[in-house]
């Protein structure tokens, strides 16, 4: 098995690969195996919206790029610096199997890095809806590492001889997998969103990045704000103005297929709207909202504000805002750092464990 400073020193080169595609990349790395997989990645980021009408190539490539930045050599270390005494006792390798989800490219990478980095093995049961980018991914890591050769497995087939299993899909897929899966040692993660707490204070950059937060992967994640938490008395016309820009949204025809549905629902019915030309905003007591609907709700009080996190917490994967305890900036909900885990869950700690 790699030891933990192969492991290391193996996906710190991954992510120099990884964050290549802030630009156009050209095939080139220290040796043929690595020129000729970075250049087999290159040709599969091209063609992901040929089988993912959602996976423009600009989207693929911002992903690309998020997880290269994630795995800087000291963010790597940082993240492992408190399992270290387990990560480095010699130990058998065992099967972790996989059900990654495919709502955005390459949403199941952290799963991979997890179960590689802990030593275990990878069988990975992949989505249907993104069944090539992550092998295209590992192919990079094992030119980088042919020592990952043994310990990475993908299937579509259904999954068998695993010692654990971590599998993340909708609410109604959760029930499924933990009545197949409960008997082993699992993770199982159901449909989260994100949600931000604006104060009407926020100047023009922060409601750019909450754009951002809003729109990256055309809002399909589970780190995607798709409920605004604002004050009785907010000013929607600056956040109106910011989402309006945001026009090459409305390009993506199944995005704009989504908008079109929703603004007819919301036009019969006589429902109360904001209408950017890009995204509806609705108030709404749900978390989660449909592709091209922004949920809102108000708050009178910071009081009653946190009654309503708390009251939602199972649905919230993150909180965005500038002045909210244990919340993550505009503009970073999708660039989470390797220690930020899915759902709070600690996915490194669950892999060491020893029985």
């Amino acid at each position: 098995m790699l030891k933990l400073t192969q492991r290391i020193a193996a996906f710190v080169r991954l992510g120099v690969l990884l964050r290549s595609f802030e630009g156009k990349p050209s095939p080139s790395g220290r040796g043929k195996p690595e020129q000729e997989a970075l250049a087999e990645l290159v040709k599969t980021v091209k063609e992901q919206q040929s089988h993912n009408g959602w996976f423009v190539e600009a989207n693929v490539r911002q992903m690309l790029v998020a997880l290269g930045s994630s795995l800087e050599k000291q963010k790597v270390e940082k993240w492992l610096a408190k399992y270290l005494p387990l990560l480095e006792k010699e130990k058998e390798a065992r099967t972790v199997a996989v059900v990654m989800a495919g709502n955005i490219p390459a949403v199941g990478f952290h799963d991979l890095l997890s179960v590689l980095m802990s030593g275990n093995k990878l069988l990975a049961k992949l989505s249907s809806d993104d069944e090539k980018l992550l092998p295209a991914i590992a192919g990079l890591l094992l030119a980088v590492e042919p020592g990952f050769n043994d310990m990475i497995a993908f299937t579509t087939l259904p999954i068998k001889n695993f010692w654990a299993v971590i599998a993340t899909g909708s609410n109604n897929s959760a029930r499924y997998f933990q009545y197949y899966f409960g008997k082993y040692p699992h993770i199982i993660r159901k449909n989260r969103n994100a949600v931000a707490v604006l104060t009407g204070g926020e100047g023009r950059a922060e409601l750019e990045g909450l754009a951002d937060d809003v729109f990256s992967y055309y809002g399909l994640g589970c780190r995607n704000v798709s409920k605004l938490f604002v004050p009785v008395d907010y000013d929607f016309t600056p956040l109106l103005d910011v989402l309006s820009e945001r026009k090459k949204v409305v390009e993506n025809h199944k995005y704009f297929n989504n908008y079109e549905y929703n603004k007819a629902i919301f036009l019969v019915n006589s429902r109360k709207h904001f209408d950017t030309g890009t995204v509806l905003l609705v108030e709404e007591k749900q978390i989660a909202s449909p592709v091209s609907v922004l949920n809102f709700g108000y708050y009178q009080d910071e009081q009653s504000l946190h009654k309503q996190l708390e009251a939602s917490a199972e649905q919230i994967q993150c909180v965005v805002a500038a002045a909210v305890s244990a919340s993550i900036p505009f503009g970073k909900s999708q660039q989470p750092e390797l220690w930020e885990y899915a759902d709070g869950v600690d996915t490194m700690q669950f892999l060491l464990r020893q029985e």
